[in-house]
């Protein structure tokens, strides 16, 4: 296992140990698999290419989803699958394959993760934990003044925290929302990427998301490396009404209409690396982010939102 890694990424253990440190971690979506560097004559505020940056439809669910963690729901087998995720630095391809899914419904977000573990380990079994020091997958999703950040272990264990861009904090009304004191709050200005256009944000890393279901099951033994195991599927449900907050800039819908579009980010990390000479850097993607930063909005994913039933025109996956 190589941590240096993950303790570079992560802002979150520093909120509960020490005051004056603080952040990072995560990942998840964007590039269609590229694994060039940015090219030269680019001009981008960010270090992922626009047009590399993924697109998805998630389709309605008419038929009830259980949180059980075994997406063996009809809805799950014909809903549209990601492609296997890459390195968030390189776009190179990983070692195990990890994919994600979405649908809905009036009532929740429904997203899934199929992670591939010949050995499936986890640690943290509190709430909050820092299980970025685990193996873990990540989701998360973005309005205009604001961001959501979810993980979650193979012990089901999560961690949550909620950001706020420092120029909306006052105006967007988050200052009068109790939850959003001031003194609940503390500044993060990115993990890899120091120099966001918008600038610094200000997180509440005691934020719980209401109503979000969790569940996971694992296709062989934890923390038992004398056997092979398969691996690990995430089932997560997210009420449309937790996103109020994310949804009241753009004054968006909720549950959306056809067509609407939210930025969403979806990743794994590792507490171990592929050997030599490959380069992985233990952060895989849905979308290359170019850098060690999950924080990046504009690197998220872009999900499109249609009325039609999964299955009734959705293909099986993405194009890579």
């Amino acid at each position: 296992m190589n941590m240096p890694s993950r303790q570079t990424r992560n802002h979150r253990t520093w909120p509960r140990q020490v005051a004056t440190a603080l952040f990072a971690l995560s990942v998840v979506t964007t590039a269609l698999g590229a694994d060039a560097p940015i090219a030269s004559g680019q001009q981008s505020k960010f270090p992922c290419p626009p047009d590399e940056v993924a697109r998805y439809t998630a389709y309605r669910v008419s038929e009830p989803i259980q949180i059980d963690g075994k997406l063996d729901e009809p809805a799950w087998q014909r809903a549209p699958k990601s492609p296997r995720f890459i390195d968030i630095l390189t776009g190179a391809r990983t070692i195990h394959d990890t994919r994600a899914a979405l649908l809905w419904d009036d009532q929740n977000l429904y997203i899934a993760f199929r992670i591939e573990e010949p050995m499936v380990r986890a640690k943290y079994t509190n709430y909050n934990d820092p299980i970025y020091y685990d193996n873990d997958v990540e989701f998360f999703i973005a309005g205009r003044d604001a961001y959501y950040e979810f993980e979650i272990n193979a012990f089901n264990t999560c961690y949550e925290v909620f950001f706020i861009w420092n120029d909306a904090y006052e105006k967007g009304g988050f200052a009068k929302a109790p939850e959003f004191a001031r003194e609940n709050l503390q500044p993060f200005n990115g993990v890899g990427f120091k120099n966001h256009p918008r600038g610094g944000r200000l997180g509440n890393f005691k934020w719980s998301y209401p109503g979000k279901q969790t569940a996971v099951q694992i296709d062989g033994t934890v923390n038992k490396d004398d056997d092979r195991d398969r691996g690990w599927t995430v089932e997560l449900a997210f009420p449309w009404k937790g996103l109020e907050w994310l949804a009241k800039a753009e004054n968006r819908p909720l549950p959306p209409h056809e067509g609407d579009e939210w930025r969403m980010d979806f990743s794994r990390f590792n507490t171990y690396k592929e050997a030599l000479p490959a380069k992985d850097s233990g952060g895989w993607v849905w979308t290359r982010h170019g850098i060690w930063d999950s924080h990046i909005p504009e690197c998220f994913a872009h999900v499109r939102f249609s009325t039609n039933i999964v299955g009734s025109t959705a293909p099986t996956s993405v194009p890579k």
